[in-house]
C-alpha cells in the first residue's frame, strides 16, 4: 500500500496504520510502552515554565480596519518553551503580516498546551465571536503521543475547518510534525512515531484541502535541521526553543499571507508550476508530509475540482521568507494595544 493510499484510508475513517503496533509481539509491545513512559518522564522533567504571554493585541500601525488573526491548535501554537510573547509562533506571524499587509493585525490566541483535536471544537466556539479573517491551526502532537484514534482525530480537525470556512474565514494548518527528531524518544519508538506522524500530516492534509483550507507541512521544520541542530529545541528537547519556532513562523507566513491576499506576487516570482506541482489531493498530501514548508491547496484542472483519483491540489514551496526577529516581534508585543 503506498503512502497516499493510507493517507486517503485514514482521512476517511479507515484504521490507523494497517496493523503495525497491533501486530507486535508482547515483548515488543511492552519494550513501546516502557519507552513512552521514559520519554514522557524525561520531558515533563526537563519542562520548567508554564506558558509563555499570548501577545494577544493589535500590532502594526497602518489604516484600516485590524485584520483579525486567530491562532487555535495545542502546544506549538501556544508556544510552550520560550518565555517572551515576542517569540511564540502567533507574535512574528502577527508582526509581519502587519508590515506585509500595511493594516493593524489584531491577534487572538485560543490555543492550549495539551490540546488534541477533538479540543478544536471549544476554540473555534470561543474564536468565531472575535470574526477572524484568517485562522491559523497546529495540531497533531499530542494526538500522536496519546494514542488517540487518528481517525477520530482527523475528523474532528476536518470538522473544525468546515465550521470555520463556512463562517468566512481563511484557514491554513500547520500539519502534524515530525516526532522521529525528538531525542528523548528511543529506538524502535522513534521509528513508530515518525511514521505515525507523517501518515496524520498526510490525512489531516487530505481533510482540510477537500473542505477548502490550505496546509502547510511542519514535517520537517520540526525535522532535518532539527535531527542536528539541538538550539532550534527548548530545554526539554520536545518543544521548539525561540529560533525553532521562528523557523515554523517563517514557513507558515507565506501561506497566511496569500490566504489574506496581501503577499507579494515578486516574492513567488520564478517559481512556476511544473507538470508534477498539480497532483491528486492523497499524493499531493503523501508528498508534502515529508518536505518542509510544503503548502497544499485546492485547485482546478481544466476547470474541474476533482479527477479520476479525486481533487485536485497544489504543491508549492516558497522561497524561505524573513519575519521579524524576536527581540522586534517582543517589542511589538510590548506596545500592541490589548484587545
Amino acid at each position: 500500500m503506498t503512502r497516499a493510499s493510507r493517507a486517503r484510508r485514514l482521512a476517511t475513517g479507515a484504521v490507523y496504520g494497517g496493523g503495525g503496533v497491533g501486530l507486535a509481539g508482547a515483548a515488543l509491545v511492552t519494550l513501546l510502552r516502557e519507552e513512552a513512559r521514559a520519554a514522557r518522564r524525561r520531558v515533563t522533567a526537563n519542562r520548567a515554565q508554564a506558558d509563555p504571554p499570548t501577545g494577544n493585541g493589535v500590532y502594526g500601525r497602518g489604516r484600516g480596519k485590524p485584520i483579525v488573526f486567530a491562532v487555535l491548535g495545542d502546544s506549538s501554537a501556544v508556544g510552550l518553551g520560550v518565555d517572551a510573547a515576542g517569540e511564540t509562533p502567533g507574535v512574528l506571524i502577527a508582526a509581519a503580516l502587519a508590515e506585509l499587509a500595511e493594516r493593524p493585525i489584531r491577534l487572538v490566541k485560543f490555543a492550549k498546551s495539551g490540546a488534541v483535536s477533538r479540543d478544536l471544537a471549544a476554540q473555534v466556539e470561543q474564536a468565531l465571536p472575535e470574526r477572524p479573517d484568517v485562522v491559523l491551526i497546529m495540531i497533531g502532537a499530542n494526538d500522536v503521543t496519546s494514542r488517540a484514534r487518528p481517525a477520530e482525530s482527523v475528523r474532528a480537525l476536518a470538522e473544525a475547518v468546515r465550521t470555520l470556512i463556512d463562517a468566512g474565514c481563511q484557514v491554513v494548518v500547520g500539519t502534524c510534525p515530525d516526532l522521529g527528531t525528538i531525542r528523548p524518544i528511543a529506538q524502535p519508538l522513534r521509528v513508530l512515531a515518525r511514521r505515525w506522524s507523517r501518515q496524520l500530516a498526510a490525512a489531516q492534509t487530505i481533510a482540510v484541502v477537500a473542505e477548502g483550507g490550505r496546509t502547510v507541512s511542519l514535517g520537517s521544520v520540526l525535522g532535518p535541521s532539527f535531527a542536528t541542530d539541538r538550539t532550534l529545541f527548548s530545554n526539554d528537547e520536545f518543544h521548539p526553543s525561540a529560533a525553532g519556532y521562528a523557523a515554523a513562523a517563517a514557513s507558515l507566513l507565506p501561506s497566511i499571507a496569500d490566504a489574506l491576499g496581501v503577499w507579494p506576487a515578486a516574492a513567488d516570482r520564478g517559481l512556476r508550476l511544473r507538470r508534477d506541482t498539480v497532483r491528486p489531493v492523497a499524493r499531493a498530501a503523501a508528498k508534502a508530509a515529508g518536505r518542509t514548508g510544503t503548502e497544499v491547496q485546492p485547485t482546478e484542472v481544466r476547470g474541474a475540482e476533482s479527477g479520476p483519483r479525486g481533487p485536485w491540489a497544489r504543491l508549492r514551496r516558497r522561497r524561505p521568507v524573513e519575519i521579524p526577529t524576536a527581540e522586534q516581534a517582543d517589542e511589538a508585543a510590548r506596545t500592541a494595544v490589548p484587545s
